[in-house]
């Protein structure tokens, strides 16, 4: 309902049927039907009810170029690596050595322990190009470094595509599944 106050003091009560009502500041307000304030990200142009009813979750993707399904992914700069297995008295010289026989290393990130000062057990190398960053991968996976065997792989992978709808995942199935099974006993 909306109460204007007359000139004359008479209170006039009215019942909105549109969704928008003018705003003091020349502004459009969006008002749902019982009479509130819509407010948020999308507001402005928001979709009736029925529309958003009948997309119930589904959303279109963005399709990169050469995106066929699972696989490395590149990161803003260059080809990420990521190593595990590091010992704790590992220095970047360590690293460097066995990894720059593959291409020019753009980057090295090992981490440390703040209490420490040791190194956490990782390392991240980046690459230029796709092809030097899979040849380290595929060389120095498995080998030793000071006395461990570490593993490298990429640091970030595209998930594979799904043929089923947003609406769920087997996963997300076998969680509830899961939980059903529990409640039961």
């Amino acid at each position: 309902r909306i109460h204007t106050k007359m000139a004359d003091g008479v209170v006039d009560s009215d019942v909105v049927d549109e969704p928008t009502v003018a705003a003091p500041q020349g502004k459009t307000v969006r008002r749902d039907s019982a009479g509130r304030r819509i407010k948020g990200r999308g507001a402005a142009g928001a979709d009736e009810p029925q529309q958003m009813q009948q997309r119930e979750g589904r959303f279109e993707s963005i399709a990169s170029a050469g995106s066929a399904g699972a696989g490395p992914a590149r990161s803003v700069e260059g080809w990420i690596v990521f190593i595990t297995g590091l010992d704790q008295e590992t220095q970047e010289d360590d690293i460097h050595d066995k990894f720059c026989d593959f291409g020019d290393i753009k980057n090295l990130h090992l981490n440390l322990d703040r209490r420490t000062g040791f190194v956490k057990g990782y390392a991240l190398v980046e690459y230029e190009n796709q092809s030097e960053a899979q040849d380290a991968i595929e060389a120095l996976n498995g080998t030793q470094v000071l006395g461990q065997t570490i593993s490298v792989d990429w640091a970030f992978s595209r998930a594979p595509t799904s043929r089923r709808g947003a609406a769920g995942s087997r996963d997300g199935d076998r969680r509830r599944d899961d939980d059903d099974r529990r409640r039961r006993y």
